[in-house]
């Protein structure tokens, strides 16, 4: 029999990274809509606008702020948190990009963006995932990307993280299947953040992109909730390792 239950939150805690804005914002949002309370972690103190979000849907939230980019100094923020809260849904959101010619890529750029997508995304799942297993419980979503699966331009650091959160994320759904831990992705398509401003602004750019996403449009940041929402329920709850794409049909061309 179908429960609606199943998509209910009510009494979990969400730590959601890269909560300021974008696909995190607006994750952050929906699940605290379905009654989590949201951890929202930032690099700065500055999440006043996704804040008044969550108010204005009768949220409930707290903040943390960690330098996702000093992974050195990941673990030592993350553990006074879960020593207050357990956290039963992470959502590794944050993410960085550098476009660049691989000839000349700079180095420093490179490290910078595997930090942030890739190494502090395997630390807090780490960390996180030691609480989870000896609760026998846990959620973990890695927000992926369509250069999971392709190669892109001009991006390297970036195609090659996200080509490794999806391998990561098989590996941990299996260790930690068998004990009650589901780890998820989403792979989004094109959405209308920060990091796509540089390409939509390219007129001819722009353009060829719309051209091959079959609904005609960019994505939105509200269009990734669903999606988090049913991989952070119980409705989920036989779903692991599994990379779920949310592109307006891009990858079906």
């Amino acid at each position: 029999m179908f429960d609606l239950n199943y998509f209910s939150l009510e009494g979990k805690t969400a730590l959601v990274t890269g909560a300021r804005t974008g696909i995190g914002q607006a994750i952050s949002v929906g699940l605290a809509s379905l009654g989590a309370k949201v951890l929202l972690l930032g690099h700065q103190n500055n999440l006043s606008e996704t804040k008044k979000k969550i108010e204005e849907v009768g949220g409930d939230y707290d903040s943390v702020i960690v330098d996702l980019s000093d992974t050195a100094a990941i673990r030592s923020h993350i553990r006074p948190i879960l020593e207050n809260y357990d956290i039963d849904i992470l959502i590794n959101n944050a993410g960085v990009i550098h476009r660049q010619p691989a000839a000349e890529f700079d180095e420093e750029a490179w490290m910078r963006v595997i930090d942030v997508n890739l190494n502090a995304v395997f630390i807090l799942s780490q960390e996180i995932g030691k609480q989870m297993i000896q609760r026998g419980t846990g959620k973990v979503i890695n927000i992926a990307s369509l250069l999971s699966f392709q190669g892109g331009v001009f991006v390297p650091a970036y195609a090659a993280s996200k080509h490794a959160v999806s391998g990561l994320t098989k590996s941990l759904a299996n260790e930690w299947a068998g004990k009650g831990i589901q780890v998820n992705a989403i792979a989004p398509g094109y959405i209308e953040t920060n990091n796509t401003e540089a390409i939509r602004s390219d007129k001819v750019r722009n353009e060829s992109i719309l051209a091959r996403i079959p609904t005609g449009r960019w994505g939105k940041p509200a269009d990734l909730i669903g999606a988090a929402a049913f991989l952070a329920s119980p409705a989920s709850d036989y779903v692991n390792g599994h990379t779920l794409i949310v592109d307006g049909g891009w990858m079906g061309r």
